[in-house]
């Protein structure tokens, strides 16, 4: 008995060690989320007005034949983002499922993200560029990684391209959402947008040779900070559900040691008994 409760004690010291350590988790990923929602909110109001630029130019050229407007068959390329650490949750299964179950592997792959790139690795994905260990302030480098697949597209190596992301919606939601960069389709045409009417100059054909890289480096900057958000938010969320369990796992083994120890004392106090009703 005395090894039993011996043993409930040790589970509840490593069970009280781990507590402090997810709590701390817990914390430091807290924090990094506000840092992160503020990154994406200020950057994400830019995105949304660069795109109703393009919308508006699209309305304008209706039948363009603009190399940015074309569709073409063939292989595109799909960015797909990870995170570069564990530990949280579901987050990067839930992309990486989606890619396999939804999407396939009829694309050429970009994958950022540690994660993604160890689990890629043992599939049949066609992966021509893997990146790791960015930064917040990292849109040089995503810029080089657009601006590139900007040249592929205009020189018909690619059909198109596409980002694979995670979706922010609130603190506690966000889903993986695919989207399309190139070739640009235009959005549905609203009530309002039928009775508004843009003149750009120059003519909507040229100012979409200068407007489109900047939309396609603004974006995917953008889903990257999303990404980024919602990584920080699964990993609050994970690391709060495992202090939650530690506590429980807790409560759990002391009501065992408590139990055991009433058990031990009732044994003590019955040979006692049995020993003085020997001696009488």
């Amino acid at each position: 008995m005395a090894q039993g409760k011996l043993a409930i004690k040790a589970r509840i010291r490593s069970i009280d060690s781990t507590k402090k350590i997810t709590k701390a988790m817990q914390l430091v990923a807290a924090g990094k989320l506000q840092k992160q929602k503020q990154y994406m909110e200020e950057n994400r109001e830019y995105a949304y007005y660069l795109k109703e630029t393009i919308s508006d130019i699209l309305a304008s050229v209706k039948d363009s034949e603009h190399p940015y407007l074309a569709k073409r068959g063939g292989k595109g390329i799909i960015i797909v983002f990870t995170s570069d650490m564990g530990l949280c949750g579901g987050y990067n299964a839930n992309v990486l499922r989606k890619l396999e179950k939804e999407i396939g592997n009829d694309h050429d792959i970009i994958m950022i993200g540690s994660r993604g790139m160890n689990w890629i690795s043992h599939r049949d994905f066609q992966v021509i560029s893997t990146v790791s260990d960015l930064d917040d302030d990292c849109y040089n480098e995503l810029a080089v990684i657009a601006d590139d697949l900007l040249n592929k597209y205009r020189n018909r190596e690619i059909a198109g391209i596409h980002i694979l992301y995670t979706r922010f919606i609130n603190s506690v939601s966000f889903e993986p959402a695919y989207v399309t960069l190139l070739p640009i389709e235009e959005t549905v045409e609203t009530e309002t947008d039928k009775y508004r009417e843009v003149d750009f100059e120059p003519s909507g054909d040229q100012i979409l040779d200068t407007i489109v890289p900047m939309y396609l480096r603004s974006l995917l900057y953008s889903y990257y900070l999303e990404t980024k958000t919602s990584e920080q938010a699964s990993r609050r969320m994970a690391m709060e559900s495992a202090t939650d369990n530690a506590e429980e796992i807790r409560a759990t083994l002391e009501l065992q040691f408590n139990q055991a120890r009433q058990a031990a004392i009732t044994q003590e106090i019955t040979e006692i008994v049995g020993g003085v009703n020997a001696l009488e």
